[in-house]
């Protein structure tokens, strides 16, 4: 379809528009009433032209950044655009196969227990034998909403639109990562039933005839239509009378402009002028949780950089980027900690800044802190701001709390604390009632730390509101395990959105989760083994630092096309030179 500037000057642009959603309600009831079986074969077509165009959709969106002089870069574009699609896809060819056989309990045979909350809690990563040799170490679990019943966790699972009229579903792309746009396609089409009318972000627009290729036999049976243009085609979308439902992708502002029109005045309630229903991914300001403890000096090193991947992965501009780092207040390392991040960052690869009004973004955090700003700057790098924040300063005051900075901002907060307890207590109190938005929290803490505590520390995460929770890794793994359901805590109202409402991904369809908790290795191999913790999992490949992050990404798309042992080596040679 044609780009949409204006539609108010473009009758033949809205007659198109208008055209292309009479379709989708023609053949909604049709997708509505497919069989399982049926939907399979468009995820196979899907996989196949994944497969096909991965390298072009890597190359184009490398140009686009700016980050070709930085080969190590195109990891992050191979991991968060076609591996995740890819991924993604068998997954949910793998799940709907299994409803199409009868077997509505597949899910059953996964490990769950009951947490110490009393909540359902079912294990899903690792699953398959590959799994645990990628990425060994790293397990995932998905904990269902309290009252959910523990026999009901892993069975009461699939399509929870169940209407035979059908839906035609609005999905409104995000600009920053490749996969985000099919991805909530693939959610909307599959998980709700909905016929798909995705709209382009204008950043990523470039992507277009790809994302087109993908869903081309969709397209073809009309399932699907593909429009592209600014905040004005939106407009026009989301009041359109044949779009039934809303997903989007983005910030609480162009969220609010949907639903209720003007901006909020305070003090005044706003009136809802869209009650359609919509769902969303809104980012906001995600923590990093430092539990003090036994580290050592390669310790400091290490997570130093996990931390300066989290803030500055795809230029920052990520809706999970980690932008408060909360440190124990007298804790011996912590100094040392914070210099090694800051020289972290000062050596990540230099690249631009490609999302717009990132300036004006960082111009406000500029304005607000001064002095207590530290700048790290580069020749060819966008500027990254550093904000030590006083202990004693009222947490209210600090706008980098209340503010997603959506570019390189970290402030650096130090909490008091009697012992490892008392500290992750009060700083869970802090991330739960002082920062805006619950995506994402990360915690890094030392085996030792984590055995002393025990079931205390469950119990503190069980504490913990935030959709997606990662120990020891970043939370940027959880948007990556895509049967992992992806999306804010449960129970924003519309009017506080925070971080949104519902989820996407979620590719084993679980009905009613509250939240993903990861666990990663805190040594990477080859350390690990010398630090008597039995992890094979090496630097992480979307480590901002990884030397050959391109070539173990692209070397995991090249397995998850075609799995096959031969290719193991290749990906462990490439992951160990880091």
């Amino acid at each position: 379809m044609n780009t949409l500037q204006d539609p108010a000057e473009s009758p033949a642009a809205i007659e198109a528009i208008d055209a292309a959603i009479a379709t989708l309600q023609k053949h909604k009831s049709r997708w509505a009433s497919l069989s399982a079986a049926a939907r399979v074969v468009y995820l196979e077509d899907i996989r196949m032209r994944v497969e096909r165009i991965a390298g072009d959709w890597v190359a184009a969106a490398v140009n686009a950044k700016g980050i070709a002089h930085a080969p190590a870069l195109a990891g992050e574009e191979w991991m968060s655009g076609p591996w995740a699609v890819l991924r993604s896809v068998r997954q949910m060819i793998e799940t709907l196969e299994n409803i199409a056989a009868g077997n509505t309990r597949h899910l059953s045979a996964l490990p769950a227990r009951t947490a110490a909350s009393g909540q359902a809690v079912v294990e899903v990563f690792p699953r398959t034998f590959f799994d645990r040799l990628l990425m060994n170490g790293v397990r995932a679990e998905v904990w269902m909403q309290p009252g959910v019943p523990h026999d009901a966790a892993a069975t009461q699972c699939g399509p929870r639109h169940r209407d035979p009229a059908g839906a035609a579903g609005l999905v409104l792309g995000a600009g920053n990562v490749g996969s985000i746009a099919p991805l909530d396609t693939l959610y909307k089409l599959y998980a709700d039933l909905s016929v798909v009318m995705l709209k382009l972000n204008p950043v990523n627009d470039y992507l277009g005839p790809f994302i087109e290729d993908i869903f081309a036999l969709l397209i073809r049976d009309g399932f699907v239509r593909i429009v592209r243009g600014g905040a004005d085609v939106g407009a026009y979308l989301c009041t359109h009378p044949g779009i039934d439902t809303i997903h989007i992708t983005g910030s609480i502002a162009t969220h609010d402009a949907i639903v209720f029109g003007a901006p909020k005045c305070d003090g005044l309630p706003r009136r809802r002028i869209n009650h359609k229903p919509i769902t969303s991914e809104l980012g906001g300001v995600s923590p990093i949780i430092v539990v003090p403890g036994p580290w050592t000096d390669a310790d400091i090193r290490f997570q130093a950089q996990n931390i300066a991947t989290q803030r500055l992965h795809n230029g920052g501009f990520n809706c999970i980027a980690s932008q408060v780092l909360v440190l124990p207040d007298g804790w011996g390392k912590a100094g040392q900690l914070e210099q090694a991040v800051m020289q972290a960052i000062a050596d990540a690869p230099d690249r631009p800044a490609y999302y717009p009004g990132t300036e004006q973004r960082k111009d406000r955090f500029r304005q607000r802190y001064g002095g207590e700003l530290e700048s790290v700057r580069k020749p060819m790098a966008q500027e990254q701001l550093l904000i030590r924040i006083d202990a004693q300063a009222a947490w209210a005051e600090q706008f980098v709390y209340r503010e997603e900075a959506f570019a390189p901002v970290l402030g650096i907060p130090h909490i008091g604390y009697d012992d490892e307890l008392d500290f992750l207590h009060k700083a869970i109190d802090f991330c739960n009632m002082r920062l805006m938005g619950t995506l994402g929290a990360n915690i890094l803490i030392h085996p030792k730390t984590l055995a002393k505590l025990g079931a205390q520390f469950e119990a503190e995460i069980a504490r913990l509101r935030y959709g997606c929770i990662a120990v020891n890794l970043w939370t940027g793994a959880g948007f990556l395990l895509t049967e992992l359901p992806w999306g804010a805590f449960p129970g924003h109202p519309i009017d506080d959105v925070q971080s949104g409402i519902g989820t996407v991904h979620n590719t084993m369809m679980f009905d009613r989760p509250e939240k993903s908790v990861l666990y990663g290795p805190f040594h990477p191999f080859p350390r690990s083994i010398a630090a008597g913790r039995f992890g094979m999992l090496p630097v992480p490949p979307w480590f901002v630092s990884h030397k050959s992050a391109h070539k173990v990404a692209e070397s995991l798309f090249a397995f998850e096309a075609k799995p096959s042992w031969l290719k193991i080596p290749g990906i462990v040679m490439h992951a160990l030179r880091s």
